[in-house]
């Protein structure tokens, strides 16, 4: 019997991993491999901060493998149905396992490989280790992809049965003779010139480990008040699990398992609700994998081909201002300083941020979504363009194009003392509660006294948003041909 080579992509864990299990079953020596693909195409290859997450993960993985198995974690860089040939023909590897993908160059990608391996001779098998349910599972009654969420997750729920997670294998047998490998800092994944990482290194630590152990503490400590305190971005009322799903240093069956076991030993009607809410958020990362396999050009495309007829603005200017958070509406500016700093943004305020980008600005999704997914550390690119086509309404069960949120009502509401704004944007700290949304109408001797000056310490908000929703309005009714 040959060896097995085991190809890690966005499955980096021990635990609940069906083809190292599969692996394991076979009793051969096992190749656990990580093959860095330079064939991905643009708009799908990952950002910087993803790269930082990277290195992080593998070497954690690799370090689990060590400790626990004596194994190595074999690290090579290019095409990966090129590696993968050489690689079985270097080692006499008869088969090799992976977990699904589902992004559009990932399904090309590795259907073609399958076939040229098979042609080669080699047993090849693929498993579900990052959904509930695949994108294939669930369909509507007449046979079609679901484009609304709420009976997609109700259909989930319905037919769909998750299995227990998987044990980490108790042994995975090692190669007589190692074959090479990369070492992982020549990949030159984290920054340095400049080290903009530090905010993430203070935030985040990858690996499979401090998902398991940021899952337990979310469901001990913060799943009770999540339904209420999801919304608040003052408050440390979320998972962040989203980073550690996106790599699959944890998976969905995990979280699933470990919620209902935790809702079980409780048995509050408070918790179950919770519980519930929490788990349509794991509902809409399904929902966002099910959309992007089902119509891939949402990648590229407004799912709503009549959004192709918007007229957007082309303005740099206020792009860069928008990345660089000094648009004067504070709750933004904090939503796009905290990512910057963090490489995370908490979701209520990712949907302000995008609001405004988009209607307010009349910039188009796809800067928001470019700008995102090289700052995110969770930038996953269904959920990524699936969250964003539902802030522009372009998207599959996307919100009325009419709903623009306003900056200064949405901050009134969901950060009303000002915890998150002034975290974010210190320069106004001393702004009353009354003013900390809307500096601009603070009286004079109130800017005075905070020590503000506005157009130099902090921005003037670079639109009228009361105007800015009339111009986006106006730009709806052209793309429907309404009459002004």
């Amino acid at each position: 019997m040959g060896a097995t080579i085991v190809w890690f992509r966005q499955d980096l864990r021990l635990e609940d991993n069906p083809a190292l299990t599969a692996a394991a079953q076979r009793g051969a020596p096992v190749i656990p491999l990580f093959i860095r693909d330079e064939t991905i195409p643009a708009d799908e290859a990952m950002g910087a901060a993803s790269h930082w997450w990277l290195h992080g993960s593998l070497a954690a993985l690799a370090a689990g493998l060590e400790t626990r198995y004596g194994q190595r974690l074999i690290l090579r860089r290019g095409a990966p149905g090129e590696i993968l040939e050489a690689l079985a023909a270097e080692t006499t590897a008869d088969t090799v396992l992976w977990n699904r993908c589902y992004e559009p160059h990932a399904v090309t990608r590795d259907r073609e490989i399958k076939a040229e391996l098979k042609e080669c001779g080699l047993a090849v098998e693929s498993h579900n280790a990052a959904l509930i349910a695949e994108p294939w599972e669930v369909r509507t009654g007449a046979g079609e992809p679901y484009k609304v969420f709420t009976p997609f997750w109700k259909a989930v729920r319905a037919q769909i049965v998750p299995p227990q997670p998987l044990p980490a294998p108790d042994a995975l047998p090692c190669p007589a003779t190692w074959p090479g490998s990369d070492a992982l800092d020549d990949w030159a994944l984290l920054p340095s010139r400049p080290d903009w990482a530090g905010g993430l290194r203070e935030v985040w630590t990858p690996g499979e480990n401090a998902a398991r152990s940021r899952l337990h503490a979310f469901l001990r400590h913060r799943l009770d008040g999540y339904a209420d305190a999801r919304d608040l971005p003052g408050t440390h009322g979320t998972s962040r699990l989203s980073p550690h799903l996106h790599w699959g240093e944890i998976g969905p069956r995990q979280v699933w398992h470990a919620t209902h076991a935790h809702t079980a030993a409780h048995g509050q009607a408070k918790t179950e609700k919770a519980a519930a809410k929490f788990l349509a958020e794991v509902g809409w990362r399904e929902f966002s994998y099910h959309l992007l396999f089902n119509f891939p050009q949402i990648v590229r495309d407004n799912f709503r081909p009549e959004f192709d007829g918007y007229p957007w603005a082309s303005d740099p200017a206020a792009l860069a201002r928008w990345q660089r958070g000094q648009t004067g509406y504070p709750i933004v500016d904090a939503g796009m300083r905290e990512l910057w700093a963090t490489g995370w943004m908490h979701n209520r305020v990712r949907m302000i941020v995008g609001s405004f980008l988009i209607k307010d600005l009349l910039i188009h999704w796809k800067e928001g979504e470019r700008w995102f997914a090289d700052t995110l550390v969770d930038a996953d690119l269904a959920s990524n363009c699936a969250s964003w086509q539902w802030v522009a309404g372009s998207g599959a069960d996307a919100a009325p194009y009419f709903r623009i949120f306003n900056p200064v009502s949405q901050a009134a509401k969901f950060d009303a003392d000002g915890t998150y704004i002034r975290k974010w944007v210190p320069e106004i700290a001393r702004l009353p509660d009354d003013f900390i949304a809307q500096p601009w109408a603070a009286p004079a001797l109130v800017l005075k006294a905070a020590d503000i000056e506005l157009g130099n310490t902090y921005p003037r908000p670079i639109v009228d948003h009361a105007q800015a929703r009339d111009r986006a309005m106006a730009g709806y009714r052209e793309m429907r041909g309404e009459a002004g």
